[in-house]
């Protein structure tokens, strides 16, 4: 591989970009394309395709055979809040291929007994996440039903552009989180991309059950990347618990 090729592709993975290998194989001439370049026609479509399922493979497009190397950071859960709904959906979301990490300073519910075998951080989402900030490669699970724990790591990740924002709590509840984000200097855009009430509307009733509708949510969110928000119900279905 040409070495400046090399560095440039070793640079993205330390930044958690990205990146799209492209081998020519008629002529094994290669080249980088980075998440966001400006690619068009039947090579734009296939490179779209390839970093949506994480899979290298051999694509014929405009004429060419080429062959796509697709290097994508390991996504990330996040969740804030050591609550039931976490104790379930830390490891649902393992199994599903994320690195998770729970966060909550009340060190009365963040212990090892209830999260064991679980990144489990007993402290502020602030100082938690010094050391691995949230990314577009993240998913942000806000759980706590509290402003003081909940807000900061909200306004993190829609900065961040992480790919899924989802908060747990009533729409009077959420109607304020709006008022304090908006406050905080967040657009309305930003805003709404939170996902609240949080999970698909799959009629959830226990923490295991809603631990599910939130994991089907993001991982829809992460291989249909639409806006999670557009797709929630009007209002909470009947029999379902205001999440």
């Amino acid at each position: 591989m040409d070495l400046q090729l090399l560095t440039q592709l070793n640079a993205a993975r330390r930044n958690r970009q990205a990146a799209i290998l492209l081998t020519d194989l008629g002529d094994g001439g290669s080249r980088l394309i980075l998440k966001g370049d400006p690619v068009t026609g039947d090579l734009g479509t296939a490179v779209a395709k390839a970093f949506l399922s994480a899979r290298s493979g051999i694509v014929e497009a405009d004429g060419q055979r080429l062959f796509l190397n697709v290097h994508v950071p390991s996504p990330r859960m996040v969740i804030i809040g050591a609550v039931h709904i976490s104790q379930a959906l830390a490891p649902m979301a393992q199994m599903a291929g994320f690195d998770v990490r729970v966060i909550d300073p009340r060190t009365a519910f963040a212990t090892p007994a209830r999260f064991s075998d679980v990144d489990l951080v007993a402290d502020w989402p602030e100082d938690a996440l010094e050391d691995q900030p949230i990314d577009a490669f993240t998913a942000l699970v806000a759980v706590t039903h509290d402003p003081k724990i909940d807000d900061w790591p909200l306004t993190s990740a829609l900065n961040a552009e992480a790919f899924y924002v989802g908060a747990l709590g009533s729409r009077k509840t959420h109607g304020r989180r709006v008022e304090r984000l908006t406050a905080a200097g967040l657009d309305a855009r930003q805003i709404g991309r939170i996902a609240a009430p949080i999970g698909l509307d799959i009629g959830a009733q226990s923490p295991a059950e809603i631990a599910v509708a939130i994991l089907a949510q993001v991982i829809a969110a992460l291989r249909r990347p639409t806006d999670p928000a557009q797709e929630q119900p009007s209002s909470p279905a009947a029999g379902s618990p205001v999440r």
